[in-house]
C-alpha cells in the first residue's frame, strides 16, 4: 500500500455536519473525493493543452483554456472544503491524485487546435458524465452537496459546448460522434 493510500485510508469521519449520519458523510466523502481527482486532472489536462495547442485557431483555442482551468480549480477548492466540512480530509498531492485516477492519462502532445478539441470533448464526456452520476448519488443523501455538483455540472457542459461549436458540422453532426478514444477523435477531426 502507498503512503497515499494510507493517507486516504485515515478520511474517515470522526464528526460531520448536524442532522446528516457519519456513515452517509463517509458515502458523500468518497463521492467527492472522486469528483475532485477528475477536476484536478481536468485543469491540469487543460493547462497542458493551452500549452501545446498549434495551428490554426491556435490563439483562440489557447485564450479560451484559461478561464476554463480558473474555474475547474475553483470547482476543485469547493469540492475540498465541502469535503473537509463534512469531516474528512481533502487530499491533493500528486502521488494520491495518480493512485485514485481509474482513467488514463490524455494522449496527445503538441498537436493542432482541432484534434485537442476532439479528444477534449471525450474528456468532458467523462467528467461530465461522472458528475451527473454523482449528483444523483447526492440527491438522496447530501442535498447540499448535490447543489453544489448541479452549479458545477452547468459549467462544465457549457465549457464542452464552447469545445464542440468547433467540431460541429453546419448539419449539426459531431465530427467525433463514434470516437472512443481521445487519438481516434482527434484524427476524426482531420477527417
Amino acid at each position: 500500500m502507498t503512503i497515499s493510500n494510507q493517507i486516504n485510508q485515515q478520511k474517515t469521519t470522526k464528526f460531520t455536519v448536524p442532522g446528516m449520519d457519519e456513515a452517509s458523510a463517509n458515502r458523500v466523502i468518497s463521492t467527492l473525493d472522486n469528483r475532485m481527482v477528475a477536476l484536478i486532472d481536468l485543469a491540469l489536462t487543460l493547462k497542458h493543452v493551452h500549452w501545446n495547442v498549434v495551428g490554426p485557431n491556435f490563439i483562440g483555442v489557447h485564450e479560451m483554456l484559461d478561464p476554463q482551468v480558473d474555474a475547474v480549480r475553483n470547482m476543485t477548492d469547493s469540492i475540498a472544503e465541502r469535503i473537509a466540512t463534512l469531516g474528512g480530509s481533502p487530499v491533493g498531492t500528486p502521488q494520491s491524485i495518480a493512485d485514485r485516477r481509474t482513467w488514463h492519462d490524455y494522449s496527445l502532445g503538441k498537436a493542432l487546435a482541432i484534434e485537442h478539441l476532439a479528444a477534449l470533448d471525450l474528456v468532458y464526456n467523462g467528467v461530465n458524465g461522472d458528475h451527473r452520476k454523482a449528483m444523483g448519488e447526492m440527491a438522496e443523501l447530501d442535498p447540499v452537496s448535490e447543489d453544489m455538483l448541479i452549479g458545477q455540472l452547468t459549467d462544465l457542459e457549457q465549457f464542452q459546448w464552447f469545445i464542440r461549436a468547433h467540431l460541429e458540422s453546419s448539419d449539426g453532426d459531431l465530427l467525433t460522434a463514434n470516437s472512443q478514444t481521445e487519438l481516434a477523435a482527434a484524427k476524426s477531426a482531420l477527417s
